[in-house]
């Protein structure tokens, strides 16, 4: 278990760094098709559907192949 942690948070720095560094890089990420905004005037509502889906599988794909 203190394995994973550390590999995780290893994992987070680097992408910590990552978009320090190069803000634009993922700029895409939560404007995507599918993503709801609904913003009427002072209200803003964003929820961010596909975006999750697609974190979603990438974690689901990482943890199945780390696991074998």
């Amino acid at each position: 278990m203190s394995r994973w942690l550390i590999i995780a948070g290893i994992i987070l720095v680097l992408v910590g760094v990552l978009l320090h560094f190069s803000p634009g890089l993922f700029s895409w990420f939560g404007r995507l098709p599918g993503d709801v905004r609904v913003e009427s005037g002072r209200t803003r509502f964003y929820f961010p559907i596909v975006s999750m889906i697609i974190v979603s599988l990438v974690l689901s794909l990482l943890v199945n192949l780390f696991r074998r």
